[in-house]
């Protein structure tokens, strides 16, 4: 019983340290959900959070606050959004979000899909592009803080890629240098085929 009890205790001590940061109707989770919906699957220009990996989502987060990422959007809605975010809250919400099943967008131009599939798998020879599942892992997922791609919306993806080869968020190192030797139908097709997988 006294086992019992202590970690009861335990538990309590844990619930009231971190408060408002519990519970899946908390205000921080609530304020992600209005651009990146309810159950984290995103909005046309919101990427999807559901199943991202949570070391990538504190880093982003910590860019953010840090204005390091200093896309256009990014300073829009995600500057003010993060700027108060503490190391704490922020792991929280990354954990969170990593942890909701994660869907396809399934938006992308089927008949690209399997140009980009070519490049996700062996890169662009001729453009000294390696291919993308060295980093990204071979179905997508993500390593750490190398985010997962699969599944995102080809608009979100598209305007990723497309921002990088425009110079912003440049810390993000190989992928300003890699955006910018890619084509306009590399793009479409790349951001086509990711958002199919599952």
């Amino acid at each position: 019983m006294k086992s019992v009890t202590s970690k009861i205790a335990i538990v309590a001590i844990f619930f009231a340290a971190t408060g408002p940061l519990l519970g899946s109707e908390t205000i921080p989770i609530r304020n992600c959900t209005w651009c990146h919906g309810t159950s984290g699957q995103g909005f046309t220009i919101a990427p999807r959070l559901a199943g991202q990996r949570h070391q990538y989502i504190t880093s982003q987060l910590l860019a953010f606050s840090t204005h390091r990422r200093d896309n256009p959007l990014s300073k829009q809605y995600m500057w003010d959004a993060a700027a108060n975010l503490n190391p704490h809250a922020a792991r929280y919400l990354a954990t969170y979000f990593s942890t909701l099943l994660a869907k396809a967008a399934n938006d992308g131009d089927t008949e690209l899909a399997p140009i980009g599939k070519k490049i996700y798998e062996l890169g662009i020879p001729a453009s000294n592009i390696v291919s993308c599942l060295v980093c990204h892992g071979p179905n997508a997922e993500g390593v750490r803080q190398i985010p997962r791609l699969g599944g995102l919306s080809y608009s979100y993806l598209k305007k990723r890629l497309e921002q990088w080869g425009e110079g912003y968020h440049t810390a993000a190192e190989p992928m300003p240098q890699i955006a910018k030797t890619l084509s306009t139908m590399e793009i479409d097709a790349l951001a086509s085929y990711l958002s199919f997988i599952k």
